[in-house]
């Protein structure tokens, strides 16, 4: 079982940068690819990027360029790191994690986070 605790969520102006967090419990972090996903009011929940245990990534086309994800397996923390936010960008971001590779497929994953909010204004 893994638990995943999302934090670094707040408000921000469109330009602005936010750093979110998200901590695994377990021994096995390094085993598992991470993933982040984001839901908008009214809208479903949408893939924004993954990382595989060993540090392949891949990201949606609307965050490429801005967004970047990251991995500390010492710390069983990924990170993703969101620069030049739009108004776009608000939603709740969730974390979360499976076995194996990354995936941009919701139904892959095992585990999910409770989220953070994003708000950014224009």
């Amino acid at each position: 079982q893994v638990q995943l605790v999302e934090s670094g969520g707040g408000s921000a102006q469109a330009g602005d940068s936010l750093r979110l967090s998200c901590a695994a419990s377990g021994r096995t972090f390094g085993t598992y690819a991470m993933g982040w996903f984001r839901q908008a009011p009214g809208k479903e929940r949408e893939f924004v990027t993954t990382i595989w245990g060993g540090g392949i990534t891949y990201y949606a086309d609307s965050v490429k360029g801005r967004f970047t994800i990251s991995r500390d397996n010492a710390k069983n923390t990924v990170y993703l790191q969101m620069n030049i936010l739009k108004p776009e960008d608000t939603a709740v971001y969730y974390c979360a994690a499976r076995r194996g590779y990354g995936s941009s497929r919701m139904h892959e994953y095992d585990y999910w986070g409770k989220g953070t909010q994003v708000t950014v204004s224009s």
